[in-house]
């Protein structure tokens, strides 16, 4: 069963930008991807630094503490140090106002 919750408006994630947001004590990171946003937990999992603190390449998020990579559509980890991928969200745009999926 879905979860919907607005978390943003799509004005408060510029495209390339990333925003960290807390929706029902889960940290969330927004990607804005060449207008296209994506949801991501906002820690790292090679160690539990806030990935909103990093930066986008491309389609990817690159965690500015030990420079992990991860694929903003997935969450699939793309270069060591991280192992394992970070849990990404279902998003819908709906009316400039950004809803993720918790479920």
């Amino acid at each position: 069963m879905s979860n919907w919750l607005r978390v943003a408006a799509v004005a408060d994630c510029d495209v390339g930008t990333l925003k960290g947001v807390m929706v029902e004590n889960t940290p969330i990171v927004l990607a804005n991807v060449d207008g296209d946003i994506f949801a991501l937990q906002d820690e790292c999992s090679h160690e539990e630094y806030p990935l909103s603190d990093g930066e986008l390449d491309g389609e990817d998020l690159v965690c500015i503490y030990h420079g992990a990579r991860f694929e903003c559509a997935t969450g699939r980890n793309k270069s060591l140090p991280a192992i394992r991928p970070v849990k990404s969200f279902a998003v819908q745009v709906r009316d400039d106002e950004i809803y993720i999926d918790l479920s």
